[in-house]
């Protein structure tokens, strides 16, 4: 069930409706409470559903992997030749926790009339428990991020309220900042490059689309990154960080000057404070993994779940760099992951040179 946090946990976001135009808003210092009375929002219609991914364990860098027994097993971070073969890599899968989205407004008090996108997570019917622990662990993790006014980060998603239905229902109320992902726009952008025919009018045009690409990609990344080493210093890890879990607010590539990239799907965050390490169920896989990887003291711990998320970093910025810019059916995320670690075997520098390899093979090709 949530209830209402301590009022050192509950502030409010900048007073204003929504925004007409796609320009980045700085946070003033704020003070109003969340808000728990469902009685001032208005719930809209239903914008869709989607399950959260997460990392579930770890398996080989081989093909085929190892049977689920080893999973657990020692854990090497190395790179030398005799650990190499140890080495394993991230395995993610989309949990069973479905939620819904809708869209909605304030209705009363200060904020009147500022849109809202809604949350929803099961009640009673279907995955209670662990809905439950996700819908308190985002919203103590919004409530935590957001405690300081004077530092509030504008690339992360920001919760407005919480409440809870007569059915168990935990609705967060998020502002209405975007609701295209990163994921979305590498789809629209690589379905887009089939439909394309050259313009023998403006030879410059393609070059010109390209850098255009190029400068919207990097914006997108680098807000990513600033939400993500926002909450690392925060003493706080994503832990499903990917394409979807980057919602944007425009995803035009000629607006690119005024994207903002903001993290959501923060229900699997993990509290690295060295007091809390290793507390919570949501991040007893983590810690198996650590313990695996040879991390025994609180500080190695720590040291692993950022390196941990830097990892999904890592696979962010590949499906970045290559998703958008290919035709939709020619590549896809878990493919450039496989890719990676086991065709590369994480090796950066081969796969640079590759894919170099294969860009001026490319470029050469008659009818180029």
């Amino acid at each position: 069930m949530l209830k209402a946090l301590p009022a050192r946990f509950l502030v409010s976001p900048e007073p204003g409706g929504r925004r007409r135009s796609p320009r980045p808003r700085s946070l003033r210092p704020i003070s109003a409470a969340l808000m728990t009375n469902p009685a001032y929002f208005e719930v809209g219609r239903l914008l869709g559903s989607y399950g959260f991914m997460n990392i579930t364990s770890y398996s080989s860098s081989q093909s085929g992997g190892f049977p689920n027994d080893a999973v657990n097993q020692d854990l090497s971070l190395g790179y030398s030749p005799e650990e190499i073969e140890r080495l394993r890599v991230q395995d993610v899968g989309e949990g069973q926790v479905k939620i819904r989205l809708y869209e909605g407004r304030v209705v009363q008090g200060p904020l009147k009339g500022t849109q809202t996108v809604f949350k929803v997570y099961p009640g009673a019917i279907a995955g209670a428990s662990e809905a439950n622990l996700m819908a308190l662990n985002e919203l103590r993790t919004h409530a935590f991020l957001q405690s300081d006014a004077r530092d509030i980060c504008e690339n992360i998603q920001f919760l407005l309220g919480a409440f809870e239905t007569a059915t168990g229902e935990q609705w967060l109320a998020f502002r209405d900042d975007g609701r295209y992902s990163a994921a979305d726009y590498a789809k629209i952008t690589s379905e887009r490059q089939l439909k394309e025919r050259p313009n023998f009018w403006n030879p410059y045009d393609r070059a010109y689309k390209l850098e255009l690409r190029k400068y919207f990609v990097l914006r997108l990344l680098n807000g990513a990154m600033c939400g993500l080493v926002h909450m690392h210093n925060h003493d706080r890890l994503h832990q499903s960080l990917g394409p979807s879990s980057v919602v944007l607010n425009t995803v035009a590539e000629k607006n690119g000057y005024y994207l903002l990239p903001q993290l959501r799907d923060l229900a699997f965050s993990v509290d690295i404070g060295y007091s809390s390490m290793g507390v919570g169920a949501l991040s007893d896989g983590l810690w198996r993994r650590a313990s695996a990887a040879g991390a025994s003291t609180p500080l190695e711990k720590r040291a692993f779940g950022v390196a941990d998320d830097i990892y999904g970093a890592g696979l962010l910025i590949a499906y970045m760099a290559f998703i958008p810019f290919c035709k939709a059916g020619i590549m896809d995320g878990i493919s450039l992951q496989r890719l990676l670690e086991n065709t590369f075997r994480l090796d950066i520098y081969a796969a640079r040179e590759y894919e170099s390899l294969e860009q001026n093979i490319y470029m050469v090709l008659p009818g180029r």
